[in-house]
């Protein structure tokens, strides 16, 4: 750990030796510079793929970690090094650890991220939540320029329902009163993205403790702010938002990059007005420089001018610093030059010993490689082929583990047969690694706890005789109803959720009985509502956030894809957000309004599950297995069956559907038909016809996407209909030949084919509005028919003896 981090030290008294603050401080900056300069080196010498990193914003970072307090919440970017270093979170070794992707000691991401991408572990290895009210709290950055911003929102957001709703703080790790505040950290560049707009708009009309620091630097890679924000300030770009009393915003502060007394000052006045009032605050921190460019891809000196670099250079906040302790009395510039040597030779040791850490292993298995090659190349059968592959071996420097385990599976490929003992040697090699690699990189895309989804106990719903018939909707409401009277935790919301009840009546009459706070209604803005679940999971509540149709699921996207998909994989298992995505699709009217891009979300959210309730009781089911577990999911509910009758269990609220468990809807043996969802009820009303031409076919309801039939029941019914035929109303190509990879490659049904298999898709484009546009472009009962009465005709020719 970095020498006495702010983190150790109390906030300034009269008591504090000041001196020795600012001497620490400085010191701490110094470090975090030579980590930045080591970190391009060992990049630029070919020991490190790539390096982002946060020199030129060292001081404002030491000011923002003097400010933050145990409980509080980081949602920033790549260039927070110092921040970490200074709350003694990170250590130099660390640092260059993930710099070299060192699976073992990188503590934020186990090698899977670049560098500066940091977490801190909020679960321990059971899965269970740790104290997040006695930590610094990191949520996992990601890359995604604006990426962290609608987390952020959640984060602030958790705060603002815990202040609401004190008996949610009771012996509960989450918080203290809502106390908290998110500190939220973007480069100015990046303020130009929508998302950061979205946030700040909706972070001023919420009221929520959200503190954003914005570190500008006057360049987005080569492009100068005059480029990128109106004015070339986004502080005064965001004068509108600016908050007055009696009305709703943000407040607004300017401070310089290289100002250490402004900037502590600025921060201590900022955040303790936001923690106080939970109005949200935007840190303008201009005149920050890049001493070294953006990143290690290349050099600033391409595009800035001399005059520009030479300012940056006398302008870069460490040599302000430096002026200024000499100036006021607080150091000598020999004393200046002594913790910059000294930060050079402790930041060099560090980083030899992080690599000497990262190598070892390596080396272990290249001297084990060398010794099985030995053993190979007197093996008369491709002798030549053995000895070259022996010499591009030996002529790696510094070889990666990746590259000699690829040596080891050539030279593999060329003994294959040989009578030598140390092939089973040199097998036992390659079988090894792909464990470790798999260990390394292949786990934590869902949970493995005792909570998983997965793992939910399988309670089927009950049904009296009298069980009454209700509305589709009815039985979604009755469920919110009795999940939110017995879970404080749980939240509703979305555009049209809270005052309407959802524009299909879900959650009618649900904010008038649990209050405002908990059904709540949002603006049109997807992307910053799958943030605020995003956050608000993080810290231990459970929110359902609505998209209201699914073809309005591409605004919300890249928050669920970059960042809650990859949440719990990314930080290497210590971090989860087990959020509920609520929306309906599939075929209603018209262009947007009838979307089913389901092999879009199957690209893309791997790491969440996606349920595909074919009614609303099935629904139901699933919305209880997940608040039992600690996995995120999206709920993709019927549009058009909200108001078709369906029978409400007795146990509606305690009854659970497993997930990856397929249905079998009807039993039969000529054919098997494998949908989802509204297709469904096509394929019965299908089936029906069929059966009048004495076909008989097993349907099968997959009610999951994600995770997809876990118990391989569809090959079972396969290996007895030797037929198969997939139906949804996603384009060609979409969650059909997901389907169909599934069944035929993975549960290995190709073997029982004795036709072949056929897709039932919608056409390639988008669904027109209108009753005849709908039936031509989506499947209907006739294509059912039709599909699978070719299918038996050319198989039987002699029991079909009519062709279509």
């Amino acid at each position: 750990m970095i020498e006495n981090p702010v983190s150790e030290r109390t906030n300034k008294t009269k008591d504090t030796n000041f001196r020795d603050e600012v001497l620490n401080d400085f010191w701490i900056c110094c470090v975090s510079r030579e980590a930045s300069l080591l970190g391009r080196r060992e990049v630029l010498t070919g020991k490190a793929k790539f390096g982002i990193l946060g020199d030129g914003k060292e001081v404002p970072q030491i000011a923002m970690a003097k400010a933050f307090k145990k409980g509080d919440w980081r949602s920033g970017y790549y260039r927070d090094q110092t921040f970490m270093f200074a709350l003694g979170l990170a250590t130099v070794e660390e640092f260059f650890a993930q710099l070299y992707a060192d699976h073992d000691n990188d503590p934020w991401s186990g090698g899977r991220q670049m560098n500066s991408h940091f977490a801190t572990p909020l679960i321990d290895e059971e899965g269970a939540w740790l104290s997040q009210i006695d930590a610094f709290n990191i949520s996992s950055d990601i890359s995604s320029t604006a990426g962290q911003m609608p987390r952020a929102l959640g984060l602030a957001t958790a705060s603002q329902k815990y202040r609401e709703h004190p008996r949610l703080n009771a012996g509960t790790p989450f918080s203290k009163n809502g106390n908290e505040v998110c500190f939220c950290t973007i480069g100015d560049a990046s303020t130009s993205e929508g998302i950061f707009w979205e946030t700040v708009n909706a972070a001023g009309v919420t009221k929520v403790p959200l503190a954003i620091s914005v570190w500008d630097d006057g360049y987005g890679i080569s492009v100068p702010k005059e480029k990128q924000t109106t004015k070339a300030c986004i502080s005064k770009a965001l004068e509108g938002m600016k908050y007055e009393d009696g009305l709703n915003g943000i407040d607004i502060y300017q401070v310089k990059a290289w100002d250490y007394e402004s900037l502590i000052e600025t921060y201590e006045k900022a955040i303790a007005k936001c923690r106080e009032t939970h109005i949200p605050c935007l840190i303008h921190v201009e005149e920050c420089t890049q001493q070294t460019g953006h990143s290690t891809s290349g050099s600033h000196e391409r595009y800035k001018t001399k005059e520009r670099l030479a300012w940056e250079k006398e302008w870069d906040c460490l040599r302000q610093m430096a002026k200024w302790m000499v100036e006021k009395g607080i150091a000598t510039q020999d004393e200046i030059e002594e913790i910059q040597n000294r930060a050079k030779s402790y930041v060099r040791e560090c980083k030899n010993r992080a690599w000497k850490a990262y190598f070892e292993p390596v080396r272990q298995a290249n001297a084990q490689l060398g010794a099985i090659f030995q053993k190979f190349l007197e093996e008369p059968n491709h002798a030549s082929d053995i000895q070259n592959l022996f010499n591009e071996y030996k002529g790696l420097i510094n070889p990666l583990y990746a590259e000699i385990v690829q040596i080891a599976r050539r030279l593999r490929f060329l003994v294959l047969g040989t009578q030598n003992p140390a092939l089973s040697e040199l097998e036992a090699f390659i079988d090894h690694a792909k464990n470790i690699a798999h260990k390394r990189y292949h786990t934590h895309l869902y949970s493995s706890s005792k909570n998983a989804a997965v793992n939910a106990p399988i309670i089927p719903p009950v049904y009296s005789e009298n069980a009454p018939l209700v509305n589709g909707y009815e039985v979604l409401n009755r469920f919110f109803d009795k999940t939110f009277e017995k879970r404080e935790e749980v939240y509703a919301f979305g555009e049209d959720v809270g005052r309407i009840g959802d524009v299909n009546q879900g959650f009618a009459g649900l904010q008038e009985k649990y209050g405002e706070s908990r059904v709540f209604d949002t603006g049109i803005r997807e992307w910053s509502i799958m943030g605020t679940a995003i956050g608000m999971a993080m810290r231990g509540l459970r929110p359902i956030a609505e998209i209201q149709y699914l073809d309005y699921f591409i605004y919300g996207l890249q928050p669920l894809m970059d960042d809650l998909a990859t949440l719990r994989w990314r930080s290497n298992g210590i971090q989860q957000a087990p959020a509920i995505i609520r929306t309906r699709g599939h075929r209603l009217e018209g262009i947007w309004h009838s979307g089913s891009p389901m092999g879009m979300l199957l690209s893309t959210l791997r790491g969440m599950y996606i349920c595909v309730p074919r009614n609303m009781v099935q629904a139901a089911g699933m919305y209880n297995t997940l608040l039992m577990s600690d996995d995120p999911a999206v709920v993709i509910e019927c549009l058009n069956g909200y108001r078709l009758k369906e029978r409400l269990p007795d146990n509606i609220g305690e009854y659970t559907v497993p997930l990856g468990v397929p249905e079998v809807l009807e039993t039969g043996t000529d054919v098997t038909l494998v949908t989802y969802g509204t297709c469904v009820r096509i394929a019965q009303k299908g089936v029906e016809l069929l059966k009048q031409k004495g076909i008989s076919v097993e349907l099968i309801d997959v009610q999951t996407l994600l995770p997809f039939d876990l118990e391989h029941r569809i090959v079972e019914s396969l290996k007895k209909t030797n037929r198969v035929v997939f139906l949804d109303e996603d384009v060609p190509g979409g969650a059909t030949s997901f389907m169909m990879r599934e069944v035929l490659e993975v549960q290995g049904g190709y073997r029982y084919l004795d036709s072949e298999p056929v897709t039932i898709t919608a056409k390639a484009h988008r669904p027109p509005y209108g009753t005849d546009g709908d039936y031509f472009t989506k499947p209907n009962p006739e294509d059912v028919f039709e599909a699978i009465y070719k299918m038996v005709y050319e198989a039987e020719p002699g029991r079909i003896h009519y062709s279509l």
